[in-house]
């Protein structure tokens, strides 16, 4: 059964090409936010075959009325252009519908908000974005997020131990 849904999520074209695991030590996500990107054809074929870096230095910008993602690498392969100029670090549009576009722009302009690309990943044979609206957080906030973390582990360490005992 479950060799079957793998194969469905495979002619879908479902599954995570990457994610910014930094994004969420480094901000409070509030809002999650689900767009298109526009790509080139070698782009594509590049993160067919895995090839991106989309960690730190990747954020997003509004500017008249558009959102960009910038500071995305996606390194090209040797094999797939050889007739373009490939420009790896390009400033890559963002594809949202107008009444999201205002309200992100509400968010980031009025409430000091920050546009986070939290996930790129494949949706029906298109490559999506996931950015989030979001708010650093304080040094302090940070340490308290990993002291959860932390308890959370040793709470299913122990759970487990009692569950095997009991």
């Amino acid at each position: 059964m479950a060799k079957a849904k793998a194969k469905d999520t495979e002619k879908e074209g479902g599954g995570t090409i990457a994610l910014n695991k930094r994004a969420r030590h480094e901000y409070h996500i509030d809002q999650r936010f689900e767009c298109g990107i526009e790509l080139q054809g070698w782009e594509l074929k590049a993160l067919r075959a895995g090839r991106i870096n989309f960690g730190e230095g990747s954020y997003a910008i509004i500017q008249h009325g558009e959102v960009f993602l910038v500071g995305t690498q996606i390194p090209p392969l040797i094999s797939a252009s050889t007739h373009v100029v490939a420009n790896d670090r390009r400033t890559r549009k963002l594809l949202l519908h107008r009444e999201e576009i205002d309200r992100l722009i509400g968010a980031v302009e009025r409430k000091g908000y920050t546009l986070v690309p939290t996930a790129l990943y494949w949706k029906h044979n298109k490559v999506k974005c996931e950015i989030g609206l979001a708010k650093g957080k304080q040094e302090h906030d940070k340490r308290q997020s990993d002291k959860e973390r932390e308890w959370a582990v040793d709470k299913q360490r122990v759970m487990r131990a009692h569950n095997r005992v009991g």
